[in-house]
């Protein structure tokens, strides 16, 4: 294929060897993905915490120092997308499908299933519920795609380098990151990408799935979720096709629209006051607690610690394997702002948009709990659904909820089909058609194949594992782009 690069070659196969590895033996995938996830997540539990608490701190420092100023891209450069479409675009490629995904079972699971110290069900347990769902989706997460994209834009506008992982190196590595290095580096960042992705795919089937099961009693299965895949992977093909500023776009603004519509209804038709209540009380106590939860890994509580592991280990997993996605994308739309403009947008609006929706969809789902409907006791790609159940309107609410669900699992694959083009392609603002359709068949393959090893489980088996590797290539690129700064300040550069 023409403009395609070795990282593409190498990364292609060693996507199709663990597909069909999975395929043909997917007792053994599963087994191996498990252990390697359980050695990760008991020996570098520590390690993610304190890294994704590195990130915020670099992040917070840059918005209030001298460097905030720096314009991504040169002197006087104005903005690409107007600010409405950049925060639509870099919020549904960043957090779509989890935020519906989660938004209802999120908060229910740690208030009746799986609190970290409180009894289920206790005022506690209800205290804790919706400030560690915002622990999990607030400034930690955005800090991680803020790292990578903001390193990106500023070596690809600033210094008019190739949007490549490796170029951000160069100022550490020199020419070595043009050879053999500088392709390793890429393609754990390709593979990364890949597997966090088809991760996310492989939920917003299963939801699609778990609502149509809901509503119409579509059988919950594999082959079902596998046809939801091919549906989507056409659609997201077609918006892959009409380029970066009209399908993507266009996507995202869309799914602001009917996000809004669900967020506002379940306000309006839910408990409004204790929602606003809930979530004015909450950010108080997540401002408060943020410095001791960054570092909480309980290591003289064996039940605590599973569930650091299975929840922040998870989550900060999941957001550093999506962030080569997400930071590659998100810089490729914020040319011409400045670091300051840059930060505040994408680690404080996302943030206070998704608080607003756990609130919202979470008090609602606890409280149709506490009034007798056991949503705590439905899969959690149907918490959503069952919470709608309950709410006048509700199979409106819910059919746009499926819709919702649709349009966020088509921007995330068709933007990382963009980036993955991008990425096996010298860093090309405009990759081949046939390099983004042959991605989007390769991350629907890897969502299919985790989905028929293990389901659910194989998805965060897959995403711990992936994201290991990559966060180490983030810290010599904060050191890189650090050294970078201190030399264009030294130049007086406006």
């Amino acid at each position: 294929m023409k403009n395609v690069t070795s990282v593409f070659w190498i990364t292609l196969a060693i996507t199709v060897s663990l597909s069909v590895f999975g395929v043909i033996s997917p007792g053994n995938f599963e087994q191996v993905s498990a252990s390697v996830m359980g050695v990760i997540s008991r020996n570098f539990g520590w390690f993610y915490l304190l890294i994704v608490t590195l990130f915020m701190i670099f992040c917070l420092y840059l918005v209030f120092s001298p460097y905030g100023k720096i314009r991504l891209g040169k002197a006087g450069e104005k903005p690409e997308f107007s600010y409405s479409s950049w925060l639509a675009m870099l919020f549904s490629a960043g957090m779509g499908i989890g935020l519906v995904f989660y938004g209802v079972a999120s908060p229910v699971s740690h208030y009746m299933k799986t609190p970290p110290t409180a009894e289920p069900g206790t005022t506690a347990a209800l205290e804790d519920a919706l400030r560690l769902t915002f622990f999990h989706y607030g400034i930690h997460a955005w800090a991680i795609y803020a790292v990578i994209a903001l390193v990106l834009a500023y070596f690809m506008f600033r210094h008019d380098k190739p949007g490549l992982v490796s170029s951000s190196l160069e100022t550490l590595f020199g020419d070595r990151m043009k050879g053999a290095w500088g392709k390793a580096v890429d393609v754990i960042a390709v593979f990364a990408t890949i597997v966090g992705v088809a991760t996310t795919l492989g939920f917003g089937a299963t939801q699609i799935n778990g609502g149509l099961a809901f509503l119409f009693d579509l059988p919950i299965s594999f082959w079902v979720q596998l046809v939801i895949i091919a549906l989507v992977t056409v659609l997201f093909m077609i918006s892959s096709y009409t380029g970066l500023s009209k399908g993507i776009k266009y996507l995202s603004n869309a799914n602001m629209g009917v996000g809004g519509i669900l967020l506002l209804a379940t306000l309006v038709l839910g408990p409004t006051l204790y929602i606003l209540n809930s979530l004015t009380e909450t950010v108080g106590t997540y401002i408060q607690q943020l410095p001791s939860e960054s570092f909480r890994l309980a290591p003289n509580d064996a039940d605590e610690r599973q569930w650091v592991l299975d929840w922040t280990v998870f989550f900060w997993a999941w957001w550093i394997a999506w962030s080569p996605f997400v930071g590659i994308f998100i810089a490729r739309v914020s040319k011409g702002r400045t670091i300051r403009e840059f930060l505040s947008g994408v680690l404080i609006v996302p943030s206070v948009v998704g608080f607003l929706w756990f609130s919202t969809f979470g008090m609602s789902g606890i409280t149709a709990q506490n009034n007798g409907t056991d949503i705590a006791g439905l899969p959690d790609e149907q918490a959503l659904f069952g919470l709608f159940e309950q709410l006048p309107f509700g199979m409106i609410l819910s059919i746009l909820g499926i819709l919702l669900i649709s349009t966020f699992f088509i921007t995330s694959a068709d933007s990382a089909t963009f980036v993955l083009g991008m990425q096996t392609t010298n860093g090309s603002m405009s990759p081949p058609t046939t390099v983004k359709f042959t991605w989007g068949i390769a991350q629907s393959g890897i969502a299919a194949v985790l989905l028929y090893t293990g389901g659910l489980q194989a998805l965060q088996n897959a995403l711990i594992s992936a994201a290991l590797p990559f966060s180490f290539i983030m810290l010599l690129m904060i050191a890189s782009f650090y050294k970078a700064l201190k030399a264009d300040k030294e130049k007086n550069w406006s």
